[in-house]
Order: C-alpha cells, then sequence, then structure tokens
C-alpha cells in the first residue's frame, strides 16, 4: 500500500523542535559539536531497573507529573505561531504522536496518581493540548508508530494543495515513560549499549529521547518547500521488515522525479538496529548513489512518532546554518560507504532527502529543498 505526491508548491512557513539539546538551532549546533544527549537512565524511573541511553528534557522525570510537565513545553514551543487561530476551518491543526499521554496513564495504574487518567488516553491528551492552547476543535490525530509524524505532513499538505486550507499546523510530540522505556527493554533492543546508527558491530541497540515539534505548511510562503512525499506500507509482519529490503525502496521509487538533477545529503532514520540499518543503508545507497548519509538518534535518542517532524526541524536548521551534522555516536567500518560520520558544509547542495521507518514494515520519505 502507497501513496506519493510531487509539488513543490507545499512551503513550510515555521518550523521548531526541542529537543534535550535546545532548539532546532541549538540542536543542529550541538550535533554538529558532536555533544551526545543521551544518558545512562534506570528504565523504569523512580522504580529502578537497568540504566538504558534516554534523553529527557532538562529538568524532567521520566515518572509524568500531573499535570503532565510537557505541557508548558508545547506552549513554549508553539509561541512563535500562537497568533494564528488554530483549530478552525481554514487553519486546522493535524497532531501526531505514538506515545499521547500513556506516561500519565502508566502513573494512574501503577501510583494511582489522581486525576492523570483523564489525559492518559489519545484523546484525552490531545484535548488537554487543545484546551490548554486555546484551539478551535478543527483537529486530525495521527498514529502510526515511527512514520506518525510523515503521515500528519502528508496531511497537511493535501489540504493546503487542495485549497481546502490556508495554513496547517503540524504539531508531533513525544515524551517517554517508564511504560515507553520498559516496553522497548522487553524487546531487548534497548540495553545498557549506546546506539550507533549504521555502524558495522556484533549487536545493535537504540536510545530513547523526549521530543516535540511543529511546522506551518502553507502554499507559496516560506523559504524552504517539501518538494515530495511517499509513504508506503509493506503490511509484512506485526514488527519486522520484509528480508529483502524492497519496502525501503519501494517508499523512495515515487520521489525519483522531485530529485532528478539535484544534489543531495540524506538524513535516515537509522535508530541502531543492524538488520533495519542494513536494509535502510542498502535502499539509500543504491538510490542515490554517493549522496552522504547521516543519522541523529545516536545523540538524540529516537523520538519514536515525532521523529519525522523532529529530525526535519534540525535538517531545516541545518540547510539554513549551511553545516550538516555528522552521524553522532557512530565509527568506522560502516553499514555503507557513504554514511557520514563527520559534519560537512551543506552550501553545494539542493536539498535533502529525509526518511523514517517504523514497526511492521511502514516507511515515509519527503524531499525538503531550498526554494
Amino acid at each position: 500500500m502507497s501513496a506519493a505526491a510531487v509539488s513543490d508548491s507545499v512551503r513550510l512557513a515555521a518550523t521548531g523542535c526541542i529537543t534535550p539539546l535546545g532548539d532546532a538551532t541549538a540542536t543542529a549546533a550541538a550535533l554538529v559539536g558532536g555533544v551526545r544527549a543521551l544518558q545512562p537512565t534506570p528504565v523504569l524511573g523512580r522504580a529502578g531497573g537497568e540504566a538504558v541511553p534516554l534523553a529527557l528534557l532538562p529538568g524532567r522525570a521520566l515518572d509524568e507529573t500531573n499535570p503532565p510537565a510537557w505541557v508548558p513545553v508545547l506552549r513554549a514551543l508553539l509561541a512563535p505561531v500562537a497568533d494564528r487561530p488554530w483549530g478552525t476551518a481554514r487553519f486546522p491543526v493535524a497532531i501526531a504522536s505514538s506515545n499521547f499521554g500513556v506516561g500519565s496513564l502508566y502513573a494512574f495504574r501503577r501510583y494511582g496518581e489522581d486525576g492523570s487518567a483523564d489525559h492518559g488516553t489519545p484523546h484525552g491528551s490531545t484535548d488537554l493540548v487543545r484546551r490548554e492552547l486555546g484551539w478551535g476543535p478543527a483537529l486530525a490525530v495521527f498514529s502510526h508508530a515511527c512514520v506518525s509524524a510523515h503521515l500528519a505532513l502528508a496531511h497537511a499538505s493535501r489540504l493546503v494543495l487542495a485549497g481546502a486550507a490556508d495554513e496547517v499546523l503540524v504539531l508531533a510530540y513525544d515524551f517517554l515513560s517508564p511504560f515507553v522505556a520498559g516496553g522497548f527493554h522487553a524487546l531487548k533492543i534497548l540495553n545498557a549499549q549506546f546506539p550507533a546508527p549504521y555502524q558495522a558491530r556484533a549487536t545493535g541497540s537504540i536510545g530513547l529521547g523526549d521530543g516535540a515539534a511543529y511546522a506551518v505548511v502553507t502554499r507559496g510562503r516560506g523559504d524552504l518547500a517539501v518538494a515530495a512525499q511517499s509513504l508506503h506500507n509493506e503490511l509484512h509482519h506485526f514488527t519486522a521488515n520484509r528480508a529483502d529490503g524492497s519496502g525501503f525502496a519501494t517508499v523512495l521509487a515515487p520521489l525519483a522525479p522531485a530529485v532528478a538533477g539535484r544534489k543531495l545529503w540524506l538524513k535516515g532514520h537509522g535508530t541502531g538496529t543492524l538488520e533495519a540499518g542494513q536494509l535502510e543503508a542498502a535502499a539509500l545507497a543504491q538510490a542515490f548513489p554517493g549522496a552522504p548519509l547521516v543519522g541523529w538518534k545516536g545523540s538524540l535518542g529516537h523520538t519514536l512518532g515525532s521523529c519525522g517532524l523532529v529530525e526535519l526541524a534540525v535538517a531545516a536548521a541545518a540547510l539554513r546554518a549551511g553545516t550538516t551534522p555528522g552521524t553522532v555516536g557512530s565509527e568506522a567500518p560502516t553499514l555503507a560507504p557513504n554514511v557520514a560520520l563527520a559534519p560537512f558544509a551543506n552550501a553545494g547542495f539542493d536539498g535533502v532527502l529525509c526518511t523514517s521507518n517504523a514497526f511492521g514494515g511502514a516507511h515515509a520519505a519527503l524531499l525538503l529543498s531550498h526554494v
């Protein structure tokens, strides 16, 4: 099952994100400097457990508070675009997440935190955001694991291209909790080992991180265009990709008309797992020979359903700054010869191809280019 769109009319009027390293500009600069946000943290928060690599926002504990500690974070993040009548017919909102308020639900079930259950569900979490930020009811919610943000961006793009909206606010947020960290720990891909995206080593592992981001999608205004987008779902398995890697190649194929003649760098998904990393790196190297490939989850951790928008905001900041961060946390040998371990100047590039991949063979890719 696939969907694709090619149009350089979709523009980003504004973008921003918050990570443990700061806003998009600060995060890009820290990544250029090789800063690693991940820190060893008890996997179950105040209940203890193995120390695993997590990247939490400064001052935020893994165990959720009531009201959630991330509410003022989102309010501050969105302050630069708070002047629009979001949630109205011509200014709708698209929210993406894979966690929503599950940290609150966990706190309620484990510790009996009064009131936490009210915003522990996807509806409760997004309704809390809507009420706290004073939005109207025109809001769509997307959740499909690690490609969630790409789905919301695709929806927003369709609305503005169809003339059904003047601007669409896309918001993605995922904040860690013992429930989320414990789940990945049970799968044994989150452990004491730090992630090394695209590095050829004996065993793979991931890190997890807090993250939130936004983009204002419109037509004809903004210095960066979302020139093409592609989505593909293998519908193959609950968690695994097809062993031949065909899903990674399939999502890239529809972008060929948009990338023809352009010099690109690649921002990959690169969580640090070996099998998916090998399949992704091989597909990108074949589709874009010689294009440098970077991944930032070795520093930021995997921000889950929000990663597509968080890393898009960082990529936009890198394009504007003229320097692309390298693949922090990794070293040679790598899974493909085009993996860029060190930062590089990007002034000679036309744009960046950003990819995300999710459980069960869901894939997403988009082309972000200068106007």
